[in-house]
């Protein structure tokens, strides 16, 4: 038990202070304090010592020093149980130092304030906070350092119970002490690295916030928490509709991600992290119809991703037929009160997607960091004596940019501005095509011009080639650099199919 005779107290946010201070005032513990913290526990009628009294030093340089002080950090860091120590500070006469409560400068808070300047930012590194708050977690044992105002009613409790803080609350404080720092410097690291690209450096760390505790991971036996990136401000909203799931997550972002690759009002939908149906057209009720025409089997239960506002005439379009999730940059009043009638339906308003840092993915040992694939074409070349037409290469570029979402191996047939056929995730690219060839064969009966074929990878073998042309394929894209590239391009123009390298993989894992 730590029998607490004199506390230091100095926090930016002053919640819970003066009932702390009351309480620790009431058992006759002496309270030291810095300015503003002195001056709302003074007003609340609680007896306080300045800091500059008990170490018999002014704070100066307009604060950045007041804590700094062997007095402070003898007290705080000398072993009660340990005969050396006890008798170094009754030799320097310094008092000790039983309980410290401290949250640092609001850097946090500067950090996403916008246009905060760097002298700003700057002045809102703490420097005393944080060596109190280690030294006193280090020395936990006779020490008790609160970080967190919502450990106040525990501390209170304590006291007032048992006239001193458990061990075991200490130790618990003392913990806690070390993820805010460890927190808090990260953050003013990522304020330097704003200028820098460190992306791939020797070590590195992240922090996330947790959003939401969902109600299971992907399946119900798997427990799932979802967090966001520390350093990013959260720009979504849930308008309505049940909690999200894991997959639900997962889908939406993927969804959005897609559409906003496309200037033209554009629709996805997603199901099992797989596109089943991307359209653009000149508005947003068109491209949600052609998306859901690629094939409204599957679509059944999907996410849904615009890149403009959603409006009552798709509303109207959309209520026809189940889906989980609907996310677009924003919702009219129309189409929110028409799809109020589905009550589960998730509506989720994202103004903008911005990409992280890396993309990331979990091992059982640690993580893989990679760029995000932002790559679309970097050169296109003809290779077959065919040329595509304007229109094919128009559709060519659309059904390319889908097969980059799509699960390996990926085919993608498609027609202007609408993907047709989805083979996804299958052990060979032969079977890709052949999904994707039954898909289109499933869902659109008329004879569909121009079509073409995109592929995330290069064909290792004609077989794919002679699927496409029995399926009317007249133009294809792929990224080329198989040892077999002759007769795949032999076989195109075999077929009178006009076939084009992006020098580009797309492998989706």
């Amino acid at each position: 038990m730590i029998k607490v005779k004199r506390a230091l107290i100095s926090v930016s946010d002053k919640t819970g202070i003066i009932d702390l201070g009351r309480v620790l005032a009431k058992n006759n513990v002496e309270i030291i304090s810095t300015g503003g913290t002195a001056k709302v526990l003074k007003e609340a009628g609680i007896k306080v010592k300045e800091i500059s009294e008990f170490t018999g030093f002014p704070e100066i340089l307009d604060g950045r020093v007041k804590t700094l002080h062997p007095f402070i950090y003898g007290g705080l860091l000398y072993k009660r149980d340990n005969p050396q120590h006890v008798e170094q500070i009754a030799k320097h006469n310094i008092s000790p130092i039983d309980m410290v409560v401290v949250n640092l400068y609001p850097f946090e808070k500067v950090f996403f304030t916008e246009n905060a300047d760097d002298e700003e930012l700057i002045e809102n590194i703490d420097i005393g906070g944080p060596s109190m708050i280690r030294a006193s977690a280090k020395n936990w044992k006779f020490v008790c350092v609160v970080t967190d105002p919502k450990m106040y009613p525990v501390i209170i409790e304590e006291i007032e119970k048992y006239g001193g803080i458990s061990e075991s609350t200490s130790r618990k404080c003392a913990g806690e002490v070390f993820h805010t720092t460890s927190y808090y410097d990260w953050l003013i690291s990522r304020y330097f690295d704003r200028e820098e690209n460190v992306t791939f450096r020797e070590k590195i760390g992240f922090f996330y916030k947790k959003i939401e505790q969902l109600r299971y991971g992907e399946n119900p036996h798997q427990k799932a928490a979802w967090y966001q990136s520390a350093d990013k401000k959260i720009t979504w909203k849930q308008l309505q509709g049940k909690q999200l799931s894991f997959n639900n997550i997962l889908d939406m972002e993927s969804a959005y991600i897609i559409v906003c690759e496309f200037e033209m009002p554009a629709c996805c939908i997603i199901k099992h992290n797989n596109p089943c149906g991307a359209a653009k057209a000149e508005n947003i009720t068109q491209a949600f119809e052609l998306a859901l025409k690629t094939d409204p089997l599957s679509a059944f239960g999907g996410i849904i991703g615009f890149n403009r506002q959603l409006d009552g005439n798709t509303a109207e379009l959309i209520v026809k037929t189940f889906f989980e999730v609907i996310i677009a940059p924003s919702f009219s009043v129309d189409a929110i009160k028409i799809l109020s009638k589905k009550e589960n339906l998730r509506l989720i308003e994202m103004p903008e997607m911005k990409l992280g840092e890396f993309e990331i993915r979990a091992t059982a040992g640690g993580i893989l960091l990679q760029d995000y694939d932002t790559v679309n074409f970097e050169k296109l070349e003809v290779k077959t004596i065919k040329k595509p037409t304007e229109e094919e290469l128009e559709a060519l570029k659309f059904a390319n940019v889908i097969c980059k979402y799509v699960k390996s191996n990926a085919i993608v047939l498609g027609t202007k501005n609408q993907i047709v056929g989805v083979g996804a995730g299958q052990m060979s690219r032969y079977d890709s095509t052949r999904v994707a060839v039954m898909k289109m064969k499933d869902n659109f009966k008329e004879k569909i011009s121009p079509l073409v074929m995109a592929s995330d990878a290069f064909f290792p073998f004609p077989d794919s080639i002679e699927v496409a042309a029995e399926a009317g394929v007249t133009a294809i894209i792929q990224p080329g650099g198989s040892l077999k590239d002759a007769e795949v391009i032999e076989v195109c123009n075999k077929k009178g199919i006009s076939m084009v390298f992006s020098g580009t993989r797309h492998f989706k894992h």
